[in-house]
């Protein structure tokens, strides 16, 4: 038995245990394990970007006679997407508190299953009404990964790496963007499939993709931080020395630096919902107004707008359905570029900073976007411009929304924190966006559109102002450190 093993083994008083979980899985180098983890995780939102994607390039497609569906394109753009989103924000409060209650692999297997059947029956979709239903429940199960698989990675990941792999997992859901913007160029060809055949094979895949990631996602451990928490001690002592080994083994035997401290939790089952809102509205005050500011700045700016961009170029620009695809792939390799070159940054120029000037330039940005459109000044390819280096700073803040209600809450709230935040801000943007972002695109005038860039902008300024004086300094410290868990004793 490792030295580290010894002096971390559960010391247990009736339901009290002190152990050192945390800081043995904090102070672990980088290794091929963290990778399972992160390629285990994270590809779901490479499915998230594509199914949003495919929706949004092939709204006109599915308005046209022919392609076996009585649906008009703000239908699509409007009410299938609102109905996504909300969708997801019941997802992420249901399998969040299911998350926090019965630990964060059941769950990230669950929701995954959910996505995988609603999305097949979307592929074989007859009306409206069904199309609608089967949107919703996808989101359903999209709503449920965001907590489940937030919460996990934060406790699984360094807290030196922390940051940048959760920007960076949260950032590739636009490479399923850039998948779903090719696809649907594929897909809307009428030389390749029929109108009424191709839109379907873009949802089929989505189900081929998840099975592969359900295949990949049964190694992923549960988190030994919701296992000592809930009274399974020993399990979480033996997962995080199997993982030590493992990194010894792969370092060619060096020994790993030794833990900072331990931590003496008293063990319970599961946290009441009074004790959690107490806790976050409470105890919090200031995180939770910085949460759902995040939150909803980020999800106006990208379920209302980002839903519709294919419409603004085929109303505005006459660019052909069929083409819309090729302008959203470069946007959405600004938006995956963003959380990768910025990332690190988060974690040594420190979080107040990056997500106050995130939001803060992505919405300036976004102003003068408005601008040049209001005058007439730009083509398809300089708006396409713009609203990639608009969303270059954007991604980059949006993934940091995730990361920061993940981290500044105690350990025991974390996944419904997470969905929270995520189904207050989006069903603030990302219900009432699209719905309000597709009538204003439909109706074919500049200054309507103008406005809802606008508001958008401002959205995101005053997140990055009320960032810059409430976030917290959470670069490189332990959640525990963060936030004391509510199980913890003196």
């Amino acid at each position: 038995m490792s030295p580290e093993h010894r002096n971390a083994t559960a010391r247990t008083g009736g339901a009290t245990v002190t152990t050192a979980v945390p800081a043995r899985l904090d102070r672990l180098p980088w290794s091929r394990w963290h990778w399972t983890v992160v390629i285990g995780l994270g590809t779901v939102w490479i499915l998230d970007g594509l199914e949003v994607t495919v929706v949004g390039n092939i709204a006109s497609r599915l308005s046209e006679s022919g392609s076996g569906l009585p649906i008009s394109s703000a239908q699509v753009t409007g009410v299938a997407a609102a109905l996504y989103v909300a969708g997801a924000c019941s997802g992420a409060l249901f399998f969040g508190w299911l998350t926090d209650r019965f630990g964060r692999k059941k769950l990230f297997l669950v929701t995954l299953a959910v996505y995988l059947a609603a999305t097949a029956l979307t592929a074989v979709s007859f009306s409206s009404w069904w199309f609608f239903l089967f949107r919703f429940l996808t989101g359903f199960g999209i709503g449920g990964e965001y907590a489940a698989i937030n919460s996990a990675i934060d406790e699984l990941i360094p807290s030196t790496f922390r940051g940048r792999v959760d920007l960076i997992i949260n950032g590739s859901f636009w490479l399923g963007a850039i998948g779903g913007s090719l696809l649907s160029i594929v897909a809307l060809d009428t030389d390749l499939f029929a109108m009424n055949v191709g839109w379907r094979l873009t949802f089929a895949l989505g189900v081929v993709l998840g099975l592969v990631i359900l295949l990949v996602r049964r190694n992923v451990p549960e988190s030994p931080r919701w296992l000592f928490i809930h009274g399974r001690g020993e399990e979480a002592e033996s997962l995080v020395t199997d993982v030590e080994e493992r990194i010894r083994a792969e370092r060619g035997g060096a020994e790993l630096p030794p833990p900072a401290g331990e931590i003496t939790i008293r063990q319970r089952k599961s946290i009441g919902f009074v004790e959690i809102a107490r806790t976050v509205f409470r105890s919090y005050p200031r995180r939770t107004t910085l949460g759902l500011a995040l939150f909803i700045g980020q999800a106006f700016l990208y379920n209302a707008i980002t839903f519709g961009f294919g419409a603004i170029l085929t109303t505005f620009f006459d660019v052909p359905s069929g083409s819309t695809g090729y302008y959203f792939a470069v946007i959405a390799a600004g938006n995956f570029l963003g959380p990768l070159l910025l990332g690190r940054l988060f974690d040594t120029v420190g979080r107040r900073v990056m997500i106050s000037s995130t939001y803060l330039l992505s919405g300036l940005l976004l102003f003068g976007t408005a601008w040049l459109f209001d005058r007439g000044s730009l083509s398809a390819t300089t708006v396409t411009a713009c609203w990639c280096a608009v969303l270059f700073f954007a991604s980059a803040g949006a993934s940091s929304a995730y990361l920061t209600v993940s981290e500044i809450f105690p350990m025991e709230t974390r996944a419904m924190a997470i969905a929270f935040f995520y189904a207050v801000g989006t069903a603030a943007g990302g219900i009432s966006g699209p719905l309000l972002f597709a009538g204003l695109t439909e109706s074919g005038k500049v200054a309507d559109t103008v406005l809802a860039f606008q508001i958008g902008a401002a959205l995101m300024c005053v997140a990055g102002l009320i960032a810059a004086v409430f976030a917290v300094r959470a670069e490189r410290r332990s959640l525990e450190d963060i936030a004391r868990p509510l199980s913890a004793t003196t």
